[in-house]
C-alpha cells in the first residue's frame, strides 16, 4: 500500500524563507517540502506584532490542510510575533528561525560582541537579545532594523547595481562597532551575502539561521523518527499571495530549479 509522504511546511513574509528552503533541500534532499510566502503582504517588518500574528496563524490553518509533520516559521518577524500562539494551536512541532540564528553567532563569535540586522518587528521585539543572553548573559549585542532590504529582496532588485548603495545605507551605523559576527536576523538577507560581506569586510563574519534551522529540522524529526526514509523523490509544492512570475523568477534564481507554484488570492491589507 502507497502511503503518501507527509511533508515539511514552511512559510515565510515573501521569498526570503527560499533560503531556508535550499538549506533543507541540500541537508535532507528525501524530504517533501510545502512552502507559502505571503508576498502580496511583504513586508511584515513594519506590521504591528498582532497583525503579523493573525497573517501567521491564516497560513498555518491553509497549510495544516495538508497534514504536515512538522511547521516553519521562517520569517524572524513572525517568529518573534507568533511561534508561541502557532505552538499552541497545533499538534505538530512548531519551528521557528531566532533560537537557531542566536546558536550559530554564539558558537562562531571570538570576541563575544554580535551584531543583528532585521526588520522593525524583530528589532523591536528584543527576540534576538533575549535568546542571545539566554545562551551567554556575558554576550556584547548591538542591534539595528534595516527596513530597505527586505523590499530590495522582494523586488527581485538584489543583485542588481542599486543594491550595493542600500546595503552600505542600511549597515552603515553597525559597522561603527568592533563586532566579529553580524546575525542576519531577516531570512531575506542571505540573498544580499556578496554585497554585505564586501559591506562589512572579511573580519565579519556573517551568520544566517537558514543552515542551523536545516540542522533544528533534521535533528526534530530524527528524535520523533519521523525523517523520510526509502527512495521516493519528493515533489515539492510552493504558494504564493502575490506576483507568481516574480516568485517564480526569484525561485528558480535562488533554487537552481523550476518549481510547481500555486498563487493563492486572498485579502491583502497594507502596513498601518
Amino acid at each position: 500500500m502507497f502511503v503518501q509522504q507527509q511533508a515539511i511546511a514552511i512559510l515565510d513574509s515573501g521569498v526570503g524563507g527560499l533560503t531556508v528552503v535550499k538549506e533543507v533541500m541540500r541537508q535532507l534532499p528525501r524530504e517533501k517540502i510545502i512552502y507559502f510566502g505571503d508576498t502580496a503582504r511583504a513586508p511584515y517588518g513594519p506590521r504591528s506584532s498582532e497583525e503579523v500574528r493573525l497573517f501567521t496563524e491564516q497560513i498555518v490553518r491553509f497549510l495544516v490542510q495538508f497534514d504536515p509533520k512538522m511547521i516553519v516559521i521562517a520569517c524572524n518577524t513572525a517568529t518573534a510575533a507568533a511561534l508561541d500562539y502557532i505552538q499552541s494551536k497545533v499538534a505538530v512541532p512548531v519551528l521557528g528561525v531566532i533560537h537557531p540564528g542566536a546558536r550559530a553567532a554564539i558558537s562562531a563569535t571570538k570576541t563575544g560582541k554580535i551584531g543583528v540586522i532585521g526588520t522593525i518587528g524583530t528589532i523591536r521585539s528584543g527576540a534576538y537579545t533575549a535568546a542571545l543572553k539566554e545562551l551567554n548573559p556575558a554576550i556584547e549585542i548591538v542591534s539595528e532594523a534595516c527596513p530597505t532590504l527586505v523590499p530590495l529582496v522582494e523586488q527581485g532588485r538584489y543583485e542588481m547595481p542599486e543594491a550595493l548603495q542600500v546595503v552600505e545605507e542600511a549597515l552603515r551605523e553597525i559597522r561603527q562597532y568592533p563586532i566579529d559576527c553580524l546575525i542576519l536576523g531577516c531570512t531575506h538577507y542571505p540573498f544580499l551575502t556578496k554585497t554585505m560581506t564586501r559591506v562589512m569586510g572579511p573580519a565579519v563574519k556573517l551568520i544566517s539561521s537558514a543552515d542551523e534551522t536545516a540542522r533544528e529540522i533534521s535533528t526534530v524529526l530524527h528524535q520523533k523518527g519521523r525523517l523520510a526514509r526509502g527512495s521516493e523523490i519528493p515533489v515539492h509544492q510552493f504558494f504564493c499571495s502575490g506576483d507568481p512570475e516574480l516568485f517564480r523568477s526569484i525561485a528558480l534564481q535562488w533554487l537552481g530549479r523550476q518549481i510547481e507554484l500555486t498563487p493563492i488570492v486572498w485579502q491583502v491589507s497594507n502596513p498601518s
